[in-house]
């Protein structure tokens, strides 16, 4: 699916866009699934296991921004982690022996849809060597205007900034006192169907969909077999085995020297990374409280 000039764009720049990854009946099976996900929330009052609502979620009018580890809920998404051309992609990138670490779908519907802040995934799930990416599916457009994808080139080298706030983990970087330009961010935009790659120490964000377009995006991470996550040794074995995507796992994790932060003291807002980054002190993108009628001030 990729030549070798776009696996080192990858490599120097910490993120790719693929076109055409996934087929539009796939896409459209995908869809319908998700559609039948976000009606099971009527009536929900709170986040759970599976949903992460948005602030302005209601149980008459059911308003959903992230469905958790859609893998689990939902064989479709299992099935679509290891399709040939994911593998083909994945085998350029970490190699052939690859493992699903995770997922999620954030739901970032049009008007309202709220922004995520400036964080690295390596802060959340540090590995014993840095072969770990999110792969981003695009389920709608991700166009310029309906909050893309924004990711700091070549940030993948540099260091793990602190993610923490008032001595607790929050799932992001003070932008404040972060040396990052961010107005130098690149813009990730694609076509449905098509795949965004970024590397898990690439700092990246979103802000908020105040456009008229929803822009649904499939996260599934990846990771080379031998790459352990450091806060999951006690995994059970057929659990690890169960997310095999390609190749074959082993008992011999790969350690490299790479700039390590660990996600403790936990976050005061425990759950997702919404959540998470309520504990700011401040923010860089943008919340527009009148559009998602949000009554809690972050802490």
């Amino acid at each position: 699916m990729i030549s070798n000039d776009e696996a080192k764009f990858y490599h120097e720049n910490g993120y790719l866009v693929v076109e055409d990854v996934y087929s539009q009946e796939e896409i459209s099976a995908m869809r319908s699934v998700l559609g039948e996900l976000i009606e099971k929330a009527r009536g929900l009052d709170d986040h759970d296991t599976v949903y992460d609502l948005e602030p302005s979620h209601t149980p008459e009018n059911p308003r959903v921004r992230r469905i958790k580890e859609p893998y689990k809920v939902h064989p479709i998404f299992r099935e679509m982690a290891q399709t040939p051309n994911i593998v083909s992609i994945l085998t350029k990138l970490i190699g052939p022996d690859q493992r699903l670490h995770g997922g999620k779908i954030n739901i970032k519907a049009a008007e309202y849809g709220s922004p995520v802040e400036w964080h690295q995934d390596w802060a959340f799930y540090p590995h014993t060597n840095d072969d770990v990416l999110a792969i981003g599916v695009m389920l709608d457009d991700m166009t310029e205007e309906n909050g893309p994808l924004l990711i700091m080139p070549g940030s993948h080298k540099g260091p793990t900034y602190d993610h923490h706030s008032n001595g607790f983990f929050a799932g992001a970087i003070d932008p404040d006192t972060c040396p990052l330009d961010f107005s130098k961010a690149a813009r990730v935009t694609g076509k449905t169907g098509a795949c965004s790659f970024h590397h898990v120490r690439a700092v990246h964000g979103s802000e908020q969909n105040l456009s008229g377009k929803d822009r649904v995006l499939l996260l599934y991470q990846a990771a080379a077999a031998d790459a352990w996550d450091l806060r999951r040794f006690d995994e059970p074995w057929d659990e690890y085995e169960s997310r095999m995507i390609a190749g074959v796992s082993t008992l011999e994790p790969r350690v490299v020297d790479t700039p390590i932060r660990l996600p403790y003291p936990p976050a005061k807002f425990d759950g997702s990374i919404y959540e998470n980054q309520r504990g700011m002190k401040s923010r860089y993108f943008a919340f527009d409280d009148n559009r998602t009628h949000d009554k809690e001030d972050a802490d």
